[in-house]
């Protein structure tokens, strides 16, 4: 076997792992998972999980990063192509609601971390947050200084924004078993399904633009 074919097979045992990491943390929780678990569902021993990743804290931190870095990435591309406020607004919110429905394990590990006060976030994923948000920062403190934003508060925005979108996609299993729901409030619901990130950001924008007198 070539030094290539090394690297590429390691490289696929790490994406396998990580895989496997992201549905455990999502079933269990970081205190209810455990390195045996992960393992077993990965098919590779645990010696091989410490030499391709880490121990749990470096695993769960790379689980989350693997997203919420690529989603600040993408946010960054898609802001740079936006020319108003408003549609850099509007894109800022399209790529958190496209991350949360390419990556459906992450809304219950964030939901998890949101009601223990982050006690098990690491670190890594902060400073990817910081990042996400300061992008929120240049796009209102630019609709302000052109007269289209009022004052706001960043962080409390972004927290509109995703709290929407996690708890959205995070209710829908429980309204999907409510059989006896009308027939109104199920045909609004599949309305939003496809268009979640359209819906917040319109409410987003009511709340953040100036009144026209």
């Amino acid at each position: 076997m070539t030094s290539n074919q090394r690297k590429e097979n390691s490289s696929k045992t790490a994406e396998k792992i990580l895989a496997v990491a992201r549905k455990v943390f999502a079933e269990h929780g970081y205190n209810g998972t455990h390195m045996d678990e992960i393992a077993t569902r990965a098919n590779v021993n645990k010696a091989t999980l410490y030499y391709q990743i880490g121990d749990k804290d470096t695993l769960y931190a790379n689980v989350i990063h693997q997203v919420i870095g690529n989603v600040a990435q993408d946010i960054v591309r898609a802001v740079a192509e936006a020319r108003t406020p408003e549609e850099k607004l509007k894109a800022y919110i399209a790529c958190i609601a496209q991350a949360v429905d390419k990556n459906p394990e992450i809304p219950p590990i964030m939901m998890r971390e949101i009601a223990s006060g982050g006690v098990n976030l690491p670190r890594l994923v902060v400073e990817d947050f910081v990042s996400v948000i300061a992008t929120l920062m240049g796009i209102l403190e630019e609709g302000t200084k052109k007269g289209i934003f009022i004052e706001t508060i960043p962080f409390l925005i972004h927290m509109m924004i995703l709290g929407s979108i996690l708890l959205y996609k995070g209710s829908l299993p429980i309204k999907d078993r409510q059989t006896w729901l009308p027939a109104s409030i199920r045909n609004k619901d599949k309305k939003i399904k496809g268009n979640i990130a359209n819906e917040v950001a319109k409410l987003i924008l009511r709340a953040v633009k100036k009144s026209r007198v």
